[in-house]
């Protein structure tokens, strides 16, 4: 039976916000800031990062690809002399569990988090047996599951989630962009304005003004800074691409399976997301 990737998408979109909130809860700075990781982004690129072992800013940038070099410099710098990556890993899953614990206290131990993680865990195991070119995938595949059926849940939807991003930026590389220029087709498509994304990722002018002159020089970009055909065609052919990529691990639940874990984690998706405003 064929599986469209666009199931995967939608359920991939659904569950983001359950694993995503934790970037911008208190929750996670307190934790981190404990362990004597002040900068909040020296807390976001460590927690995220720590899966992989005390890797360099260098592999940093690599896996996280799009944002400012000299910002994840500066944040790596010298972060595992100051907590070592299996500390920052618990200190991580301890800032979930108050983040869910506060946010939305009814989900701990529920029927609907039991069944989601029935059907995420199956997803998420199918995506282990082919970790090939998914670095950070690897490394958060690496950790123990958590026992906790809310936070084995959150780490779920963390297995995918990044399972996805690998294999997006597989498809941006194939591309031909770079972290910027990604960036830049990201805005073009309208699903976030740029200076959000500029701002958040620590984009200088230069570079971004760059990133705009590159893509219409092989006309991706009209004058104005909107898609060509060709612009639209191609970011439209990396989203594809991207879809397909992650279909595999959705795929062993099939469609309806995908729809049942909709089911369940929205209502938590969307708690989440209108108590951190986004």
């Amino acid at each position: 039976m064929s599986f469209d990737p666009a199931a995967a998408r939608a359920t991939w979109r659904t569950l983001e916000p359950y694993h995503g909130a934790i970037y911008f809860v208190p929750e996670a700075r307190e934790v981190y800031r404990a362990l004597g990781l002040a900068d909040r982004m020296q807390g976001y690129f460590a927690s995220r990062s720590a899966p992989m072992g005390a890797v360099s800013a260098d592999v940093v940038i690599a896996t996280f690809f799009n944002f400012d070099p000299d910002l994840v410099r500066r944040s790596m710098h010298h972060v595992w002399d100051i907590a070592a990556p299996h500390d920052v890993v618990g200190a991580r899953f301890r800032a979930v569990h108050r983040m869910i614990v506060r946010l939305i206290p009814e989900a701990v131990d529920a029927p609907a988090i039991h069944e989601g993680l029935d059907l995420a865990r199956r997803a998420a195991m199918a995506a282990c047996e082919r970790p090939e070119g998914r670095p950070l995938f690897a490394g958060h595949a690496g950790l123990a599951w958590p026992e906790e059926p809310h936070l084995a849940l959150w780490h779920a939807v963390t297995l995918l989630r990044e399972y996805r991003g690998d294999g997006h930026i597989a498809a941006l590389t194939l591309a031909g962009l770079s972290g910027c220029e990604a960036l830049v087709t990201h805005a073009a498509a309208g699903d976030v304005p740029a200076e959000v994304l500029q701002s958040t990722r620590d984009r200088t002018q230069q570079d971004w003004q760059a990133a705009i002159e590159r893509l219409r020089s092989i006309g991706w970009l009209a004058p104005d800074g909107s898609f060509t055909d060709l612009g639209r065609e191609r970011r439209a052919w990396i989203e594809r691409h991207t879809d397909e990529l992650a279909a595999a691990p959705f795929a062993v639940l099939g469609e309806a399976g995908c729809e049942r874990l909709r089911e369940l984690v929205r209502p938590l998706s969307r708690t989440m997301s209108a108590a951190i405003g986004r």
